[in-house]
């Protein structure tokens, strides 16, 4: 990690947004490469996050407040990461599907997927398959995630597969799904590539898939 950016990392980790935000601003005008803040501060941070979650030393909350620190020293450095042309490590849509309002998990992954180095599209709630597509034809992201926390909206999972298949575009993109009544048979069932049954482990899937 490096001196350097430990107290970057230890903001993050330890939910400090306005430190975050302050030490993201140190560190660039010390001239520490934006590259290294992002992934040596940033992005190492988030992954310590997602470690501890699943070893159950973290819970939601801390997840949520440690990624909102992330995102404010995110905010401050993506200006710079623009300016040098810094790619990011792909592109997701992400929404909960229609007739679902439920939006924490589903933003709790929007963010850890931003703590990894992916840019996020994040539609909001109530998606309807047809803005789904329309977000992929637009896009041309490399990764949708769905989110659904009622059973009587997981059928709309299966409805947007089909409408992204119905633009041509099914084989250009990796569509994972998650929520709670979401299963791994589930998602074979409707045809995603891939389910997570928590934010952290849906970043993982995300990077194996589009590896």
């Amino acid at each position: 990690m490096g001196a350097d950016v430990g107290p970057i990392y230890d903001a993050v980790v330890n939910g400090r947004r306005a430190e975050a935000e302050a030490k993201v601003g140190e560190a660039l005008e010390r001239g520490i490469p934006p590259e290294k803040i992002l992934n040596d501060g940033l992005i190492a941070a988030m992954k310590e996050v997602g470690d501890r979650f699943e070893c159950g030393e973290f819970y939601v909350p801390e997840m949520l407040i440690a990624a909102r620190a992330m995102q404010s020293g995110l905010a401050v450095l993506k200006p710079r990461l623009t300016q040098l042309g810094v790619k990011a490590r792909g592109k997701a849509v992400i929404g909960s599907v229609r007739g679902d309002l439920h939006d924490i998990g589903k933003n709790l992954v929007a963010m850890m997927l931003e703590g990894a180095g992916f840019e996020v599209v994040n539609l909001g709630t109530d998606v309807s398959p047809e803005r789904f597509a329309a977000a992929v034809r637009e896009h041309a992201p490399g990764l949708v995630g769905m989110s659904a926390l009622l059973t009587t909206t997981m059928t709309s999972m299966k409805a947007t597969v089909e409408a992204i298949e119905s633009i041509g575009l099914r084989d250009k993109v990796k569509i994972i799904v998650g929520g709670a009544p979401i299963s791994e048979d589930f998602a074979r069932s409707i045809g995603a590539d891939g389910y997570a049954p928590d934010a952290s482990r849906a970043v993982t899937l995300a990077k194996s898939l589009l590896q």
